[in-house]
């Protein structure tokens, strides 16, 4: 089903207590080696791939180091002001800073050396948003107790629009991805959505049901026609650009009933070795030959999948869809009910209708759609990396000694290779493409 090979290279985290590494994504070589100040607790690529920024939240400092000039490096210290959180603007010659108790963000020009104040960000999920295009910047404000929406110009971070939201605490933000339309979703407590213009005129408003816990997850399609709402009640409800109203929606049973559905089940098999192999192979060899191998087997419906009970006495529930994301050629949705947390749902967006279900033997941990092709890559927690793609499925087990947990993955931007994550190591994936015979 799969023309294509894989080869794995392996080494230590890139960022290493004081340390950050630079490595070459083909070799792996370490390109440079820089110092900070304390313990790096996050790092951030401008968009150029030129600098890189390392913020130790507990001292309240931003290093920012230079690729083309080694020598080169800044230092931004809030000082008694604190700091949160830390990002690039996407000219990647800004950086912009929340300080603590989210009294206000610093943004500092690396070019000018300029620092320039917005106040009252909003301390939620998800508060500051950029277009696609990188041309503005919207942020979620609080102030007197309402929410409001400040749209900026990233060039010169003038004010364009502010504006005042119609909800009661306001969650999240996200532009579509053509930059033409921004969605603001309220609290999880109330199930509302609403829908903005660059010019801050409210477009529509959509509330799916009142009185139940509500929205939890949204994703704009790449080509913005569909807008794909995950909420508390185990669905998907997909809105059109034209009218935002809804044109369908997904559920998420706990029983597979439609004939149509291909639903590929991950079991596991024993390898067998041959004994010639066992004469003192490598230790990572000998690591992957003695390790559980998996594969995926089409289940008949009807299928049950395994289904958890959420505890009702606690916050944040382990109910409704936690995660989904649109392939990069709009063609597919992929979900995730964390109720059902062992199953990933693929959904036909041009018949609007569910396509395959993946049934994992652990629960799921993440999934990421290659960027230039309708494939999808997802992990478990195991040692285990795993690609969907319409042609069909597979399993690879990562040959890497010890026990090597892939927690997240994240794909190159040419789709020819993967990062996969554990708590203190990663690997890259490359797949190659074999030569037709």
């Amino acid at each position: 089903m799969y023309e294509r090979s894989f080869v794995f290279a392996f080494g230590q985290a890139s960022c290493v207590q004081y340390r950050l590494v630079i490595r070459d994504v083909n070799t792996l070589q370490i390109l440079q080696l820089y110092t900070c100040l304390d313990q790096i607790q996050y790092i951030e690529w401008s968009s150029d791939s030129l600098f890189v920024l390392c913020a130790m939240y507990k001292r309240g400092i931003v290093q920012v180091w230079s690729l083309e000039q080694p020598e080169w490096h800044c230092k931004i210290d809030e000082g008694s002001a604190g700091l949160v959180a830390s990002c690039w603007s996407p000219d990647g010659r800004h950086i912009l800073n929340t300080t603590e108790f989210h009294l206000r963000i610093t943004v500092w020009s690396l070019c000018t050396k300029s620092v320039s104040y917005i106040k009252y960000p909003k301390a939620c999920q998800q508060g500051i948003a950029f277009t696609k295009d990188g041309r503005y910047m919207a942020l979620a404000e609080r102030r007197d107790c309402k929410d409001f929406i400040s749209l900026f110009v990233c060039s010169d971070w003038q004010l364009l629009r502010h504006f005042d939201t119609e909800t009661q605490d306001l969650f999240g933000i996200e532009w579509a991805p053509n930059g033409c339309v921004l969605a603001v979703w309220d609290t999880c407590l109330e199930y509302k959505i609403l829908l903005y213009s660059l010019d801050g005129r409210l477009l529509s408003t959509y509330r799916a049901y009142e009185w139940s816990l509500g929205i939890k997850s949204i994703a704009w399609s790449p080509s913005s026609q569909f807008l794909a709402i995950g909420s508390y009640d185990e669905k998907v409800r997909i809105l059109n650009h034209v009218t935002w109203k809804k044109i369908t929606e997904f559920e998420h049973p706990a029983i597979i009933t439609n004939p149509k559905t291909i639903v590929y089940k991950e079991v596991e098999k024993s390898p067998s070795v041959e004994t010639e192999r066992l004469s003192f192979p490598p230790r990572a060899l000998a690591s992957s030959l003695f390790s559980t191998h998996s594969k995926y087997d089409i289940s008949e419906v009807p299928v049950s999948l395994q289904c958890v009970k959420p505890v009702a006495d606690k916050a944040n529930p382990k109910i409704g869809i936690g995660m989904l994301a649109f392939s990069p050629d709009n063609c597919f949705l992929a979900t995730k009910n964390d109720n059902i947390p062992n199953a990933v749902w693929i959904w036909d967006i041009q018949k609007l209708k569910l396509f395959v279900v993946l049934e994992q033997l652990c629960a799921v941990q993440s999934f990421q759609w290659d960027p230039r092709q309708p494939r999808l890559a997802l992990c478990t927690g195991n040692g285990k990396l795993y690609l969907w793609s319409p042609a069909g499925c597979v399993a690879v087990q990562v040959p890497m000694e010890g026990d090597f947990q892939i927690l997240s993955l994240c794909w190159h931007s040419s789709g020819d290779s993967l990062a996969l994550l554990s708590k203190d190591n990663f690997c890259v994936c490359y797949l190659e493409r074999e030569e037709a015979k």
